[in-house]
């Protein structure tokens, strides 16, 4: 893959996480794209009427126009940087692209209340 966009392009040509398409995600983000293709893999982003959430290992991170609420994004990534993301926001254009979004008819704040 040769530019920044090149995985995300051919994810939209092609509607499925090829092995090249997943090196590809790695070579951008290093362990950030690992654990992102996981999550994926793992059925661990979904959507609600309200917000988009991953579930990571020990909490459940909101993902909302690119941006997610936890640390990783509030504190290491580059502002300037529009490709520099949290495995999170990573995963859900993946789950996005390729189908893999696990849908809930609900409100996650009031699925939130639960956990």
């Amino acid at each position: 893959m040769e530019s920044v966009d090149d995985w995300r392009r051919a994810l939209s040509e092609t509607g499925e996480l090829t092995g090249p398409i997943a090196a590809g995600i790695v070579d951008e983000h290093g362990d950030r794209g690992k654990r992102a293709i996981e999550a994926v893999g793992e059925g661990r982003v979904k959507r609600y009427r309200d917000f988009t959430v991953v579930v990571g290992h020990a909490e459940e991170y909101v993902v909302e126009d690119g941006g997610c609420d936890c640390a990783d994004a509030t504190y290491n990534l580059d502002d300037d940087d529009p490709s520099d993301r949290c495995w999170h926001a990573i995963a859900v254009d993946v789950a996005d692209a390729v189908g893999a979004i696990d849908h809930h008819d609900m409100w996650y704040s009031e699925v939130r209340e639960f956990l």
